[in-house]
């Protein structure tokens, strides 16, 4: 009869059916890092043939590797780590949140032994010992002496970035005619860069020196 199907045919097809799924999960691999589960196959664990996780993954391993309840292979390591080590070996790229140093980072791969990993990873801490950073400003202070008749102008003349920082009467007075006036020491700064000229820079020790000397007179 047409659309007969006997118990033989019925029965390969099971057969089939279940070895099809079996190599399916096979291709599975649950891993407990640190008491966190991740979960990947392993052609992708496969990927560095000569990293720890290869070893791990083949039907005749050398590695002792213990497993939990689930089937799991137990690794101790940190979790945090793991992760970009694993998005790595997905998908061939280097990707670290910036909530995760490094660091961190290299440790784990060089555990694993995936080189190509190690080697992006050195790199991104050369580039980022090089970089400067953002919020890294240097100032550049002066102190200036001046007498009091000149206040006024002094500060008016101020330009080029200068900033006001503080003003300190040094004590020493002087007879102007009838008149006697004070001498002061102005204390003004302003941030710069690496292309500043090294003879324009007034030494900031000699600036919190001066402000001391002031503030005890």
């Amino acid at each position: 009869m047409a659309g007969y199907v006997g118990e033989d045919d019925f029965s390969k097809e099971n057969i089939q059916k279940f070895n099809n799924e079996r190599r399916s999960s096979k291709q599975w691999v649950k891993l407990n890092v640190g008491g966190t589960y991740f979960l990947s196959t392993k052609t992708t664990l496969s990927r560095d043939p000569n990293s720890f996780l290869y070893r791990l993954v083949q039907e005749d391993s050398d590695l002792i590797s213990d497993r939990d309840e689930t089937g799991a292979y137990l690794i101790d390591r940190d979790p945090t780590y793991f992760s970009p080590v694993l998005n790595y070996l997905r998908h061939g790229k280097l990707v670290i949140n910036n909530d995760i140093a490094e660091e961190g980072v290299l440790e784990e791969a060089e555990f694993y032994n995936i080189t190509e990993l190690i080697r992006l990873v050195k790199e991104r801490i050369c580039l980022r010992e090089r970089r400067p950073l953002k919020d890294s400003k240097k100032h550049v202070y002066r102190v200036l002496q001046f007498h009091e008749e000149e206040l006024t102008q002094m500060v008016s003349n101020m330009s080029d970035g200068w900033k006001f920082e503080q003003l300190i009467n040094i004590g020493s007075q002087y007879n102007y005619g009838t008149e006697e006036h004070a001498e002061f020491l102005c204390v003004v700064s302003r941030e710069c860069g690496s292309s500043l000229n090294s003879n324009d820079i007034e030494p900031t020790d000699r600036a919190k020196v001066l402000q001391q000397k002031g503030s005890r007179m």
